[in-house]
C-alpha cells in the first residue's frame, strides 16, 4: 500500500477542487496513482451530484446583473444557509446572473446548456455539487431588456428586486426597488392582481362576514370592502411609500415625473416546502454509518 502524503492530497485537490477527505479516500483506493484517483473522484462526484439532486434546496441567494439596458435576477438554491455563504456558491450565482443578462436563455434548461468555463453552466453546477457536498439548483430567473432605465436592490442575499422605470432621477428607481423588497407587492396595479389571489381573499372575507349575522346586502358590501382594501395593500402603486407614508408610490412617482413599467421580486425559498429533519436522529445515523464503513 502506497503512502498517501499531504502533498499528493493537495495536488489532487488542486486538480479537482474536491473536498480534502474525498481526495484522500480516492488516493487510498487508487493506491497512490494520481490519475486513477482523479478518475475515481470524478465518478464519485458525479454520484454525489445524482444523490444530492433529490434533496430539498430551500436556502440560497438572489443575485442580479444590469448592463447596457439589460437586467437579470436569479435565484440560486442550496440546502443550508451555511453553503449560501460559500464563496464558490456566491461567485457561481453572480456568473449565472451575468450569463442570463447577456445570452437571454429561454428557460432554466436552456440556461444550463449555455457555455461556461470550457463546459456548460449545468456541468459547472454539478461540479459545485460535488465540491461542496450539497444539492445546488438554479430555481428561476427573470430578464428585462428595455430602452427605459433599470434598477435593482438586494436585501442581503435573500431578497432581490429588479425594476424597469422611466424618469430623470436614478434614485427613484432605487427607492422603488427598496420599497418592493420591504413591502412585497404582488402586482404593479390593483387591476393586475392575480385572479386566484383575489378569489382566495374574497372567500376569506365571505366567511368572516357570514359570522356577523348581518343582512345579505350588508354582508356583500363588507366583502367588497375587504377585497378592495386587499387590492390596495398588495398593489405597488397603491402602497404607502416606505420613505414617506403620507404618499403612495403612485403619488411619489408623479411628483418625481417618473413611472414604473414592471418589476420582479424574488425571495429565497419562497413557496418551497422545507424538509423538517430530526437533527439528533440525523447525527446518530451519520455516526452509525461511519462506524459501519
Amino acid at each position: 500500500m502506497a503512502a498517501i502524503t499531504a502533498s499528493m492530497v493537495a495536488e489532487l485537490r488542486a486538480k479537482t477542487d474536491a473536498p480534502m477527505m474525498e481526495c484522500k479516500k480516492a488516493l487510498t483506493e487508487a493506491d497512490g496513482d494520481l490519475e486513477r484517483a482523479e478518475e475515481l473522484l470524478r465518478v464519485k462526484l458525479g454520484n454525489k451530484a445524482s444523490k444530492a439532486a433529490s434533496r430539498v434546496t430551500a436556502e440560497g441567494i438572489v443575485t442580479s446583473h444590469i448592463e447596457g439596458g439589460v437586467g437579470a435576477l436569479v435565484e440560486l438554491n442550496c440546502e443550508t444557509d451555511f453553503v449560501a455563504k460559500n464563496d464558490d456558491f456566491l461567485a457561481f450565482g453572480k456568473t449565472v446572473a451575468e450569463i442570463v443578462a447577456k445570452t437571454n436563455p429561454a428557460d432554466v434548461a436552456a440556461l444550463g446548456a449555455r457555455p461556461l468555463e470550457s463546459s456548460t453552466v449545468d456541468a459547472v453546477r454539478l461540479a459545485l455539487v460535488g465540491k461542496i457536498g450539497e444539492n445546488v439548483s438554479i430555481r428561476r430567473f427573470v430578464r428585462f431588456e428595455s430602452s427605459n432605465k433599470l434598477a435593482s436592490y438586494l436585501h442581503g442575499t435573500r431578497i432581490g428586486v429588479l425594476v424597469e422605470f422611466a424618469g430623470a432621477d436614478e434614485q427613484v428607481g432605487k427607492d422603488v426597488a427598496m420599497h418592493i423588497a420591504a413591502m412585497k407587492p404582488v402586482s404593479l396595479s390593483s387591476e393586475e392582481v392575480p385572479a386566484d389571489l383575489i378569489a382566495k381573499e374574497r372567500s376569506i372575507a365571505e366567511q368572516k362576514a357570514a359570522e356577523s349575522g348581518k343582512p345579505a346586502e350588508i354582508v356583500a358590501k363588507m366583502v367588497d370592502g375587504s377585497v378592495q382594501k386587499y387590492l390596495k395593500e398588495v398593489s405597488l402603486l397603491n402602497q404607502p411609500f416606505v420613505k414617506n407614508d403620507k404618499q403612495t408610490i403612485e403619488q411619489m412617482l408623479k411628483a418625481a415625473g417618473a413611472s414604473v413599467q414592471k418589476f420582479a421580486l424574488f425571495v429565497v425559498g419562497e413557496g418551497i416546502e422545507k424538509r423538517q429533519d430530526d437533527f439528533a436522529a440525523e447525527v446518530a445515523a451519520q455516526v452509525a454509518a461511519a462506524k459501519q464503513s
